[in-house]
């Protein structure tokens, strides 16, 4: 048994933005279920303290001249310890954990995450007083990539992983902004945290921890390459011996269409006729024409240029003029938001907007739904086409990252060997996803083709299992290299 301390921005229940928080809010409880000492650690923004009842107060610490206390917790529906960083300067405020309600970065995002990195690098070398000291530190994204950086200016420190759930997310700031930090100046330079002449957070977890690894196999190989690299490919070469990637897992006491409890009809492989139900439902929820004969379509997504919005946008037209329906939930930039609610002002028999973020109804769609769209220019691992699996939703899908990994292009020889899931969309067009749309369709019609097709999809375990015997081996392999710099 090891002692990790996992280290996070967000983590479902209490607090998610997307991937990450799924990931967060259920990698530690695989991992505690696999006999590791497991704990977890997140800032006590204002939403998470009014969701955490009765957090105790255990430990306290001070930076930058402010009182900084330890709260613990369970995280909701786990028995996960979580400690909270308290510090209400920093955290405690409404609204979106890294955006202003104007949907800017913050202001204070570099002081915020260095504060939250010398918290964790505090408990990490056990020196707030809490009797226990990790084995090994797991830091995730940018927003904890300074921990691994910190912990690497002392002598005798835990070993460090660091996962990047999404390269294109750098937390790049000023050069001032490094040195009003007060961090160590050896710390600046090319070889360092300076990047083209800005401090960049991400640069940090790749330089220092001792494993790097990302969501899935595909996407740990892409980031290689200058394309998706985001001028970080060079220093991802340069240490690929100790870059790997994990397919995501999904916590399958959530999603799980046979105990699903947002689901109207529960449903499983033997009783996949009822899926429909939802369906129906769904519909009439909606607004929307019922018919359990019309195909379905199901877009779950931030509204971004990565998810494809361009060629959804530049193909609506003719997608709207095929025989199907399309349900889309999520938010982003105001253009795509705005230009999606014309559309669906335009045909409201066809399509259904709804902006925001929506649990139920997540859930709801991805049970409803027939297909399922991700269109992604590129994807580190995806989770909601791992949902959809599980649920007998098949995707049409872009061939890259995890779901280029997870994702079995149907043709006539995946359908014969009983491996086909989805439909692959083979370019970033528009005419691509309209060809790998229209394949599917055709299929629709063959009821005994996709039903084989569904059970295809839902017969893999999806959850944690294997993944998380996966990191109990990388953590194996960070405590081996800790220290050995390559």
């Amino acid at each position: 048994m090891s002692k990790i301390f996992y280290i996070s921005s967000e983590a479902f229940p209490i607090i998610k933005t997307g991937g990450l928080g799924d990931v967060a809010g259920s990698l530690p409880r695989a991992l505690q279920k696999n006999g590791q000492d497991m704990r977890l650690l997140l800032p006590a923004y204002q939403e998470i303290l009014v969701k955490v009842k009765n957090p105790k107060y255990v430990a306290d610490t001070f930076h930058y001249g402010l009182h900084i206390r330890i709260l613990e917790t369970l995280l909701p529906g786990t028995r996960v310890k979580t400690w909270l960083v308290d510090c209400p300067p920093a955290f405690d405020r409404a609204g979106n954990p890294y955006l202003d309600p104007e949907g800017n970065p913050w202001i204070d995002n570099a002081f915020r995450f260095t504060l939250f990195a010398q918290v964790a690098v505090d408990i990490a070398l056990n020196r707030c007083g809490l009797s226990w000291q990790a084995d090994v530190v797991h830091c995730n994204d940018w927003q904890s990539a300074l921990v691994p950086v910190l912990l690497d200016t002392f002598p005798h420190r835990p070993a460090t992983v660091f996962t990047i759930h999404n390269l294109a997310y750098q937390g790049l700031f000023s050069s001032k902004t490094f040195f009003d930090l007060g961090l160590p100046a050896e710390l600046w330079g090319t070889h360092g945290l300076e990047f083209h002449g800005l401090f960049s957070f991400i640069k940090g977890g790749l330089v220092y921890a001792d494993r790097i690894n990302t969501v899935s196999p595909s996407y740990a190989e892409e980031i290689q390459h200058p394309n998706l690299g985001y001028g970080l490919d060079g220093l991802l070469r340069h240490r690929k011996e100790r870059l790997s990637g994990i397919i995501n897992g999904i916590d399958t006491d959530i999603w799980n269409p046979s105990i699903d409890k947002h689901l109207v009809q529960n449903y499983s492989r033997r009783s996949l006729n009822d899926k429909t139900v939802n369906k129906i439902q769904l519909q009439k929820h909606l607004g929307l024409p019922v018919s359990s004969r019309t195909p379905l379509i199901g877009l779950i997504s931030r509204l971004v240029e990565q998810k494809g919005m361009d060629s959804v946008l530049a193909a609506m037209h003719d997608l709207l003029s095929m025989p199907l329906q399309i349900v889309i939930l999520g938010s982003g930039e105001k253009r795509y938001e705005a230009a999606l609610l014309d559309w669906s002002k335009k045909y409201p028999d066809k399509l259904s907007v709804t902006i925001g973020y929506n649990e139920k109804l997540s859930h709801q769609l991805e049970a409803a739904a027939d297909i399922f769209l991700m269109p992604s220019t590129f994807e580190p691992c995806g989770l909601n086409q791992l949902y959809s699996l599980c649920y007998g939703t098949l995707p049409v899908a872009r061939d890259v990252g995890g779901l280029a990994d997870t994702v079995i292009d149907s043709n006539d020889e995946t359908i014969a060997d009983k491996i086909a899931n989805g439909f692959i969309i083979k370019e970033d067009k528009p005419a691509a996803l309209l060809a790998a749309m229209q394949r599917a369709l055709n299929t629709y019609k063959d009821q005994a083709v996709w039903k084989q097709l569904q059970l295809n999809a839902m017969l893999p375990d999806r959850s944690w299992k294997t993944g998380a015997l996966q990191y109990i081996e990388l953590y194996r392999q960070a405590i081996n290299d800790n220290g050995k710099r390559l």
